[in-house]
Order: structure tokens, then sequence, then C-alpha cells
């Protein structure tokens, strides 16, 4: 009788999605299932209640609990799940701390006790997005951490190459993300009197409206939920892209950037400055005038914009899926054993 050998279950528990968002970071764990080799078993698991007050997270900690595999991998922001889980078949992947850098109080202390510190202690490995998320994460945790690994992030396969001339008298600018460390309340100032047409993917409030205004910026805003063909539409339409965050946990945008052909201009600070790898303008984010000297430099310096288009090439290469899918593996594997 010939023995079938049992694949290895590998359950990804993953949060609800909210009502609006483009939701990167699903689109890249629905690669790392596909791309794994047939010793495993995937099975998504989606918890049935946005992450948003305490019943609906107790009852989102007890879905995951009773449908536990050889190998649990807790993705995205929903880390409390891992308390009831067991801890020798647990994985957590965190893609950054940003929520303690823009809270305080009585709030960050809980966030920090059941978003990261007791997460951690119920997981038997944690992976980091970058190297810079790695070593926040060991900032803010002060306990020891057994096993943490850095793995990156890829993006869609649908991302490729997509060359276009490069609008000097008028390019549009792509910003993707509207969160209070996008940093839009410097980068529209920096946008002042420079010639071009500002689109912004996410959802603006009053404060960043009346800016654009005060600056006269020609801007168009997109709050609804896009496809992955309408957001690429608008990668393949744009002529820069800016992402001059003040943190990043790893910056998408600028991979996503690169393998189309765009210029990206990005922060020069936490994980951007390793992400980007020399194919992205990096300025100061806390620099008005630096923003917009960069953005001058990529639309005037033909030579210097061909140079980082032609690195990002390069770049993108590193963040292939079925090298990620690997290494995903082979921390499954080490858990098993």
């Amino acid at each position: 009788m010939e023995y079938k050998k049992q694949k290895i279950k590998v359950i990804f528990f993953q949060r609800k999605q909210r009502e609006l968002g483009n939701f990167s970071v699903e689109i890249y764990f629905e690669q790392v299932r596909n791309n794994l080799s047939n010793d495993f078993l995937p099975i998504l698991r989606i918890v049935p209640f946005e992450s948003n007050g305490l019943i609906r997270r107790i009852l989102n900690m007890f879905y995951c609990f009773f449908l536990q595999g050889d190998i649990n991998h807790i993705t995205g922001d929903i880390h409390y799940v891992t308390l009831l889980l067991k801890k020798k078949k647990t994985i957590l992947t965190i893609l950054d701390c940003g929520i303690l850098h823009s809270t305080s109080g009585y709030k960050r202390s809980i966030i920090k006790l059941f978003w990261f510190t007791l997460p951690s202690l119920k997981s038997e490995v944690i992976t980091c997005i970058s190297n810079s998320t790695k070593m926040d994460v060991i900032n803010q945790i002060k306990h020891n951490l057994k096993k943490i690994e850095v793995v990156y992030v890829s993006i869609s396969q649908n991302f490729i190459k997509n060359i276009k001339p490069f609008n000097k008298e008028y390019p549009q600018i792509l910003q993707i993300g509207t969160a209070e460390n996008k940093n839009l309340k410097r980068l529209i100032p920096a946008l002042k009197d420079i010639k071009c047409k500002l689109v912004i993917v996410g959802k603006i409030d009053q404060n960043i409206n009346s800016l654009i205004r005060e600056n006269k910026i020609d801007c168009y805003n997109i709050s609804m939920k896009l496809s992955e063909e309408e957001l690429l539409e608008l990668y393949y339409n744009s002529d820069i892209v800016t992402l001059v965050s003040t943190i990043e946990g790893f910056g998408m945008p600028i991979i996503e950037a690169n393998t189309i052909g765009r210029v990206v201009i990005a922060g020069s600070n936490s994980s951007m400055i390793e992400i980007s790898n020399n194919s992205a303008c990096l300025v100061d984010s806390y620099n008005i005038n630096e923003i917009r000297n960069g953005l001058l430099k990529v639309i005037d310096d033909d030579n210097f914009r061909l140079n980082l288009i032609n690195n990002g090439f390069l770049n993108a290469k590193q963040f292939s899926i079925e090298k990620i899918a690997e290494q995903y593996e082979k921390i499954y594997k080490l858990l098993l054993n």
C-alpha cells in the first residue's frame, strides 16, 4: 500500500477587512499561500469581526482558538488572537510599531500590552517585514525575544514594467495613504507653486482639505475602496510616487513604483532607506523645503531621475514572492521540529 505523506496544515489568520482601504497585506499573504510547496496545505481564516471593541476582539480570539492547525500564522493587526493559541505552533508577523509612536498614556499602554508584549510572549517565532521594524520591536518590547526573523514583503505579481514619457511640464504625483504618518501636512505645502497634479488615495480630513486650498494644489482625491486593477491604473498614469512618511514598517509603494518604472521620493528614515536601496530620492520628512527640493530635482534633472528608475528595476528583483515563500517554508519547518 502506497504511503501518502500528510501535508502540513498552515492556518493564516487574517483581520476582517474594513469598508475602505487597499489591503496590500492581504494581497501579499495570498501570494505567499499560492507559492508554498506541496508539503503545505495553506488555509485562510478571516476573523468574523472587525477589530473594534472588547467583545468583538474576544470573539475573534475564540474563533482562532477553535480553528488551529499544525502552524498558526497571525498576519496583519490582530496580534491579540495569539493569546488563546498554542505557543509552539504560532508565528506572529509584525508589520510595524507605528501605533506605539502615535499614541500615549493609558491607550498606548493597553495597545503595547495586548498587541505587542503579550502576543510576542505567546508566539514561538516573530517575523518582521524589515530590519527597521525588527529593531523597533526589540526596542519597544524589553523582554528577551526568543526568535525574530526578517522576511521582506513582495508586491502583487500583476505589477509589471510599464514605461511612459515623463511629463516635466505637469507631472502627476501619486500619494498612497492618508494616515498621520503619511505626512500630507508637509507634502502639500512642499508642492506650492510646483505645476503638477496630486492624486491622493485615501480619506482626507478637513485640515488636509484646507491645506490643499491654501496652497492652491491641483488635487484629485480618491476616498473609495479600489480594486487592484484600479490601483495599477493610477500607478501607470503617474509620473512621481511620494512616500515622505515620518515612519514606515516597510514602504510597499516604493517597490511597486520601482517595478513599474516610476521615480520615487521617500523619507530618509525608518525602513525606507533600507527598502529603497538607492532607488528613491530620499528627503528629510520633517523639512518642507527639503521635500520641495527633492520634488524639483526629480522633475528637472533627467539623468538623476533616470538613474533612480534604473536602480528601481534592480531593487525590485530582491522582493520576489518565490524567495519570500521559501523563507516562510523554512520557518514553518523549523517550528515543527
